[in-house]
């Protein structure tokens, strides 16, 4: 990492170490949005760090700029940073002008499990008509504006909806977190809407989504296994330390294995952020993740064993965020059976190619 990048990460983590209360956790998770907390995070530009310099963003790699999304995680931010992210990302490259403020992303790529009219764009009276309904999008309700990624005629478009041009139907996910089903049906102005840059396709912004989680699954899981070796290591029975007997050291070593894979999955999911949908380190990095998430968060409850489960205590703010994250923008059996189609087309001579290259 460049020293850039290790100012980015140091900064991150004294901000969040300082805004990230359990007051705000419980103000967020009771519908609240936490206003002060987002004011802090777009202070320090973090929204715009995968916009490239000369459109006012970082202009660093996409890499270091996501290692901020890791931090976040591991506080446990009730807020959509990652989301925005990847909206100014999106909206930088058709050549929208971003409207600053939280924003979030909606796809018709999206596969919810649910009937649905698919989003659709249509030229109108100048402008453009977006129709339809896009389940479960991040923080729906409560950003400045969605972007939506659908096609017009074949081509993959980038369309700007603010706030107030769609209907709301508010639902969370285990975490607390907001995820509301949007009804779209306005017209939008031409300069709402452009042809997506290459890497903006319905399908890409859905590996894009998984390649997030992923980086946030990672983050989580290392302040989970932190919190769970100090426990382990304050908590004593029979006059000792709890973390000094066999079978929690086993736990505990099952938990950082866990918690080492993900990471590295993670650092894939950042390479390939980028890339078109049908780079294999996305769904390795989303599978492995998912996987890793539920394994960890089982040991780490047992290891806290009853204060773990109340609500007074920091840890479910953690685990109950890893286990809604495992099945967002699909889940590890979703990329796990895109992993097995490839490797079936790949044929015996490309499977190792396959395999290597990831």
């Amino acid at each position: 990492m460049s020293e850039t990048g290790r100012i980015l990460v140091d900064t991150a983590t004294r901000l969040f170490q300082n805004i990230v209360t359990p007051r705000e956790l419980a103000r967020a998770e009771a519908g609240e949005w936490p206003g002060d907390v987002w004011n802090a995070v777009e202070e320090l530009g973090l929204p715009l760090a995968l916009v490239p310099e000369d459109q006012g963003g970082f202009g660093i790699d996409p890499v270091e700029a996501l290692a901020a999304i890791r931090v976040a995680a591991a506080f446990a931010l009730p807020l959509p940073l990652g989301e925005t992210m990847l909206a100014n990302r999106l909206l930088a490259g058709a050549g929208i002008d971003a409207p600053g403020g939280p924003l979030s992303v909606a796809s018709a790529a999206i596969p919810t499990g649910r009937t649905a009219r698919p989003l659709g764009l249509v030229p109108e009276n100048g402008g453009w008509r977006l129709t339809g309904v896009a389940r479960r999008v991040p923080w729906g309700g409560k950003v400045t504006g969605v972007v939506v990624v659908a096609e017009a005629a074949g081509v993959p478009h980038v369309a700007l909806v603010p706030a107030g041009r769609f209907d709301v139907a508010p639902g969370t996910n285990l975490a607390g977190e907001p995820r509301d089903d949007l009804t779209f049906g306005c017209l939008l102005e031409p300069s709402q809407v452009a042809p997506a840059a290459a890497g903006g396709t319905p399908e890409d912004l859905h590996a894009a989504g998984a390649a997030l989680r992923s980086i946030q699954i990672a983050g989580a899981l290392a302040r989970v296994l932190e919190m769970t070796v100090q426990y382990a290591n304050e908590r004593s029975q029979f006059g000792r330390p709890i973390g000094k007997f066999q079978a929690i050291q086993q736990s505990l070593a099952v938990l950082a294995g866990q918690t080492a894979a993900a990471s590295a999955a993670a650092d894939l999911a950042a390479e390939a952020i980028t890339a078109p949908a049908g780079d294999h380190r996305i769904a390795v990095a989303k599978a492995r993740t998912g996987e890793a998430a539920g394994v960890a968060a089982a040991i780490a409850h047992q290891v806290h064993g009853a204060i773990g489960f109340t609500h007074e205590h920091g840890l479910h703010h953690l685990t109950r965020r890893l286990w809604s994250w495992r099945d967002e923008f699909g889940n590890d059996a979703e990329w796990s059976r895109r992993l097995g189609h490839a490797a079936i087309a790949a044929g015996a001579d490309g499977l190792w190619p396959m395999v290597t290259a990831a």
